[in-house]
């Protein structure tokens, strides 16, 4: 099973939701080898619970997951800032995600962003994985925190940006603190638009529908992460696209029909 542990629905998020976006992105990942990924959308995003709603409403419940049209498996999940500076990635089933993001309501601005410490507290309230989404990336703080909330993470994401940035550092450093917290280290490619997709994926060998069966798989190592070729040249179109698009939206044009029109 090929997946992507670190992805977003939305081109950018304060942009409005788009369901016709939304689907293309994920025929896009079914496109690009990709049989799952985590939905790991800005915990302030505008929009939160319309995303998922529309998603809950449309594609097939299979276990913990959605599955699209195109059999494209997806996994609920959201990213958090905090207030050390930082993104913490969790996974679990919809419906907790959307309590949670609900709960996370009065930190979602950034001068009231919990700290990790009552973050995790609040994630320990329910079923999810958390992870530190691309630790080491420049204004994060992440592995400055004490060594016993370090020690509370699931799991890292080696992401596709600092991939493709500096691929030797990236995966030295990611590494080096896996092994210190005894933790796995899966990939996400941080995409918000198609070309991203595909930089980097976590293939495991067997498929789960239940995000505790995932887990335990990650734990045992029964996967391996791929690193494409292109990564870098990936990362750079995919930014060039996406600040072209956000421009359109911005001069009032459809950058969705710019994508998806024949």
């Amino acid at each position: 099973m090929y997946m992507d542990f670190h992805t977003h629905g939305k081109l950018a998020k304060r942009l409005p939701f788009s369901t016709v976006y939304t689907d293309w992105l994920f025929g896009e990942a079914k496109g690009a080898g990709l049989d799952a990924l985590c939905l790991t959308e800005h915990f302030n995003t505008l929009g939160f619970d319309q995303v998922y709603g529309y998603l809950l409403d449309k594609y097939h419940r299979d276990g913990d997951t959605l599955l699209t049209d195109q059999g494209l498996r997806i996994f609920a999940g959201m990213e958090t800032d905090i207030a050390e500076g930082g993104h913490i990635l969790c996974m679990g089933v919809p419906e907790e995600i959307l309590e949670l993001n609900k709960r996370l309501e009065p930190h979602k601005e950034k001068d009231s962003f919990l700290p990790f410490e009552k973050l995790r507290d609040l994630f320990d309230e329910y079923h999810v994985i958390v992870g530190a989404g691309h630790p080491f990336r420049e204004a994060g703080h992440i592995p400055q925190l004490p060594l016993e909330q370090l020690r509370r993470l699931d799991f890292l994401d080696l992401n596709g940006k600092d991939i493709a940035a500096d691929r030797a550092a990236t995966e030295k450093k990611t590494g080096e603190l896996g092994k210190l917290l005894d933790i796995p280290v899966v990939a996400g490619s941080d995409t918000h638009q198609a070309v991203q997709y595909g930089c980097i994926r976590t293939d495991f060998t067997k498929e789960t529908n239940r995000v505790a069966d995932l887990y335990e798989e990650m734990k045992a190592g029964r996967y391996s992460i791929k690193i494409s070729d292109y990564a870098g040249f990936q990362v750079k179109t995919a930014g060039l696209l996406k600040k072209a698009l956000k421009e359109i939206h911005a001069i009032g044009g459809d950058y969705v029909s710019v994508l998806i029109s024949q």
